[in-house]
């Protein structure tokens, strides 16, 4: 029987195909080069479009994808302890104040 891991989970690096994992990071290495040091890495091309998406961020989605999506630490903790219950008011709900009508000034003739 195959056993299957928790998509939310990262997997261990068991489970990581290292040849993928080496051949991603390269990417990812030599694609932070070029657009670090050329010019023309940084910009646009007609068929393809932003070249730093496609040297850079591609790579590195690639990788993180990989790896199962793990969140940086400091993100998983403040989501946990946003979900802490907070105390409920005790009382009456709040109910809208009634805003008297404006008074109408007509003018006065002499």
């Amino acid at each position: 029987m195959i056993a299957t891991s928790s998509p939310t989970r990262a997997r261990p690096a068991s489970e990581i195909d290292p040849r993928l994992d080496a051949a991603l990071r390269y990417a990812v290495a030599i694609g932070a080069v070029l657009v670090l040091l050329l010019p023309a890495a940084r910009a646009s091309h007609a068929a393809i479009g932003w070249l730093p998406l496609w040297l850079l961020a591609m790579p590195l989605a690639a990788w993180w994808a990989l790896h199962r999506f793990p969140l940086p630490m400091r993100a998983v903790t403040l989501a946990a302890s946003t979900q802490v219950a907070r105390p409920r008011r005790v009382g009456a709900q709040a109910r809208r104040r009634v805003r008297p009508a404006p008074r109408r000034v007509l003018p006065q003739a002499a």
